[in-house]
């Protein structure tokens, strides 16, 4: 497969100008260790799930570390966490020595415990997310952006398949006690079919027969392994009552159709879950646009008690607000901006664009005006949305 150049390349390498470490988390085969080998090709690597190397370092830690030549690639730490006590020694001896260790990890609250205790203020940290549609047109509702998955898309289905074995096997089982692997897969079912709704852990836990801690408990290992997302509420004084509970997205919009049982794109367009699949999709775009910025998530959805929704807020930054609603039409049409303008009237003092955010029809994307004070953007023009 060609390499994919990845957005979040330049703030890596200026960030290497800056400090000695820099650590890379994100989910499991989002492409990390493509990444930081590209964007630093003279560096060494070091994957410390080998188990000669782990045998090595363990075996005697001060000696492995002194043996490296920086700048040096160290991949997977999490398999071995203290190493960054030992890294740190090192840092703090030459201090104005740049761009040295090149870190990554997979399991992210985990990993970020260590960052804060032994490496604060002397590592920059990121966060790789799975392809966007930004970086390749490749990535779809369907195939998710995942990089194998993107460059072998015939191979979907097994290549899912086997994420969500060894996901289940590796990252699951040591971010948490669960040990109901088969209970967690039909878990794992039940959350997709919930995708883009608010998160409810009662209503859950009763078809599965688990406690509602437990659901929490698992919720936290999929946001922490960076499986799935959830979208706040956005609060301001409207005089209104507010929704408290968050909505629910997965991260790849493959991994949930797969999860789903939806195997092609006839099916898809067939599903009863197109709309949601589809504001799941725009989510992970919004988000792996801010992550990729190098920005905070600044995304959030509205709803009140008297059944106004709207469901994307997003920080487009500057104090600016996007108002936006995803709508998985092909044809958009002005009734579908009436949420928007109605919470738009509502906010008199903030700065705020309103978008309707839809499929792209062939021959047909360019960003139109849907109605005064209203813009529809076709999903693979999403970006210009952070410019209009």
């Amino acid at each position: 497969m060609r390499y994919i150049e990845r957005q979040l390349a330049a703030q890596l390498t200026g960030a290497a100008r800056a400090f000695p470490a820099l650590i890379l988390t994100g989910p499991r085969r989002a492409g990390k260790t493509t990444l930081l080998r590209k964007a630093f090709p003279r560096a060494e690597y070091y994957l410390l799930e080998d188990p000669d190397l782990v045998g090595r370092f363990r075996a005697d830690p001060r000696s492995f570390i002194e043996g490296i030549r920086p700048p040096a690639i160290l991949d997977e730490i999490q398999h071995v966490p203290e190493v960054l006590n030992y890294l740190r020694s090192v840092i703090d001896r030459q201090p104005g020595r740049k761009g040295q260790w090149l870190l990554t990890g997979s399991q992210e609250a985990p990993l970020m415990r260590g960052v804060t205790e032994s490496m604060a203020g002397r590592a920059a940290v990121f966060q790789l997310l799975p392809l966007s549609a930004e970086e390749t047109p490749k990535v779809s509702m369907l195939n998710g952006g995942f990089p194998e998955v993107v460059g072998r898309p015939s191979a979907r289905g097994t290549w899912f398949r086997s994420y969500v074995q060894t996901y289940l096997e590796r990252d699951v089982r040591a971010a948490s006690s669960i040990r109901d692997l088969a209970t967690f897969r039909r878990f794992l079912s039940l959350l997709a079919s919930r995708c883009g709704q608010m998160l409810n852990r009662t209503d859950m836990a009763a078809p599965l027969g688990l406690s509602v801690p437990t659901v929490g408990a698992w919720l936290s290992v999929l946001e922490t392994t960076c499986q799935i997302i959830l979208v706040p509420p956005f609060y301001e004084s409207f005089g209104k009552r507010l929704v408290k509970s968050p909505k629910v997205y997965f991260l790849d919009p493959g991994l949930l159709c797969h999860l789903l049982g939806i195997e092609s794109e006839r099916e898809l367009e067939r599903s009863p879950f197109l709309g949601s699949v589809f504001e799941g999709f725009v989510t992970a775009e919004i988000v792996k646009h801010q992550v990729n910025s190098g920005r905070a998530r600044g995304l959030y959805y509205f709803r009140d008690r008297q059944g106004l929704e709207v469901d994307f807020v997003v920080d487009v930054g500057g104090g600016r607000l996007a108002l936006a609603e995803a709508k998985a039409t092909r044809t958009p049409v002005p009734r579908m901006a009436e949420p928007l303008l109605r919470l738009g009237k509502a906010m008199p003092r903030r700065d705020v664009k309103r978008v309707v955010i839809h499929r792209s029809a062939t021959g047909d994307r360019s960003p139109s005006t849907l109605c005064p004070g209203v813009k529809a953007f076709p999903v693979d023009r999403l970006s210009e949305m952070w410019r209009a």
